[in-house]
């Protein structure tokens, strides 16, 4: 079981492939916040519905000074795909083998319809323009997630 993150940690440093397999790190954005989301799967209602929301809000974070990152399991192919069917703006980076994931505590137990499975718990960190660890959500919905997040750094 992973740890999860806490204000104040430092994010743990990442490389990983996006939709067109470019390879993308979490430094290429020092000296801007970052909202690092983690989901389960591309193409599945709660993911797309996330994603969707990020990318209808894109302008506004990056008004505020953030970018976003969401990060699953899936490879870049899907990605691709997701990408393409739904808009969507947000970058999307692959993480197959959930080093990353588990590096940022979303990767582990969780409940699903009442039993316990291991997989991506749905997590959003928002890392701060040095590299720390600003806030770790974890558990969150897929559904009003981005409006809260929002409405939470105040942009």
């Amino acid at each position: 079981m992973s740890e999860r993150l806490q204000p104040g940690d430092v994010a743990p440093a990442f490389t990983l492939p996006d939709a067109d397999g470019t390879e993308v790190s979490l430094s290429d954005h020092k000296g801007r916040k970052v909202i690092v989301y983690f989901y389960p799967a591309a193409l599945t209602p709660g993911c797309t519905k996330q994603a969707c929301d990020f990318t209808d809000n894109l302008e506004l974070l990056a008004g505020a000074g953030y970018d976003v990152i969401g990060i699953s399991p899936d490879k870049p192919e899907k990605l691709a795909k997701f990408r393409d069917k739904e808009s969507l703006k947000v970058t999307l980076l692959a993480d197959p083998d959930k080093q990353v994931l588990e590096s940022y505590g979303a990767f582990g137990e969780k409940k699903l319809y009442g039993k316990t499975v291991v997989g991506v718990i749905r997590s959003t960190i928002v890392v701060d323009e040095e590299g720390k660890v600003e806030r770790a959500l974890y558990n969150v919905k897929a559904t009003g997630h981005v409006a809260k997040i929002i409405k939470d750094l105040g942009v």
